[in-house]
């Protein structure tokens, strides 16, 4: 059996969380078995999980899972794996994924492969799965032999399915551990789709000349529906906040759309996004790195260029209705 984690945030599910349902749907017919979504701690709508290839939902409401411990989630994750026969372990390649898939790996002697964007393949018996590496400049098949296996699905790699009911939802009961860390406060970033999630992203650089010049980056996200983002130069001024940040010091997106703005294209920077799957980079310097890797570009002052952007998807949106 697959068993796919199926994250929430205040009780809602992640689209991260129903990708990684698709994705361990897609798995368990490729091993000719059946996919289940583990949920752990409070949550509603579990049974909507089928709709997104989960047979069957198991989920663990103790309240000493409400607050994220990797040390306490791999155990009961562990517990559920065993009880349940699974041989397939499936995360997102979020932050709780990372820090979560490889104690389960070593507690279950797993074998392991983190960022995964293929559906493995199995021929001739050999489990097969694909990553990117070299910040994302190549892709490397990786062989499983382990008898348990553990996979993250990196953000955005296969797109969310819906073709099934409701499924039946079971709860369990097992030994959650005492979490070694006590959680004094949790802020979170609202009102917006996660970096990691977005479909469409806006972002700009140094070439914004400061903060005070960032409106007109909202508003062409806020008319295209986008999530905002910044390179590493402008969240370390503090023109922009951390979270914001892509690269390959910061947070690594594979959006359907990157728009970069004022952005040179240092390579740190297009380590993070070069997976993204249409590139635009809009910058005055025609001689400037990041055109290299774009699919579409405009060579131009920015504040001229983004304002009209800006008009023309507001007057298109209007067309549309």
């Amino acid at each position: 059996m697959v068993l796919v984690l199926a994250e929430t945030q205040k009780g809602k599910f992640k689209k991260a969380s129903l990708e990684a349902v698709t994705y361990g749907n897609k798995t368990a017919q490729v091993l000719g078995t059946d996919c289940a979504a583990l949920v752990l701690g409070p949550a509603s709508g579990l049974e909507e999980l089928g709709k997104y290839g989960a047979s069957k939902v198991y989920h663990v409401p103790d309240a000493g899972l409400d607050n994220f411990d990797s040390q306490v989630y791999a155990a009961v994750i562990s517990q559920v794996a065993e009880k349940t026969g699974a041989t397939v372990i499936v995360f997102s390649h979020s932050a709780l994924g990372k820090s979560t898939a490889g104690r389960v790996a070593v507690r279950m002697n797993a074998g392991s492969v983190s960022g995964a964007n293929t559906v493995p393949t199995l021929e001739g018996g050999a489990f097969k799965v694909t990553k990117g590496v070299f910040s994302g400049k190549a892709f490397a098949e990786y062989e499983i032999k382990s008898d348990i296996k553990v996979l993250s699905l990196m953000g955005n790699s296969i797109p969310v399915e819906s073709s099934g009911g409701p499924a039946p939802v079971e709860e369990l009961s097992v030994e959650v551990p005492a979490a070694r860390v006590t959680v004094k406060s949790l802020e979170r970033v609202e009102g917006t789709t996660p970096l990691p999630e977005a479909e469409l992203v806006v972002s700009a650089g140094r070439g914004m000349k400061g903060p005070e010049n960032w409106g007109i980056i909202e508003e062409l996200a806020e008319v295209m529906g986008a999530t905002t983002a910044c390179s590493r130069p402008v969240a370390d001024t503090g023109w922009r906040p951390h979270h914001e940040h892509v690269g390959q010091t910061g947070i690594a997106i594979r959006p359907n759309l990157y728009l970069a703005i004022g952005i040179s294209g240092a390579i740190q920077h297009l380590a993070g996004v070069n997976n993204s799957k249409t590139i635009v980079v809009i910058n005055k310097d025609p001689e400037a790195p990041f055109f290299k890797a774009a699919d579409y570009g405009v060579v131009g002052d920015l504040f001229e260029v983004v304002p009209r952007l800006t008009e023309a998807m507001k007057k298109f949106k209007a067309e549309q209705g």
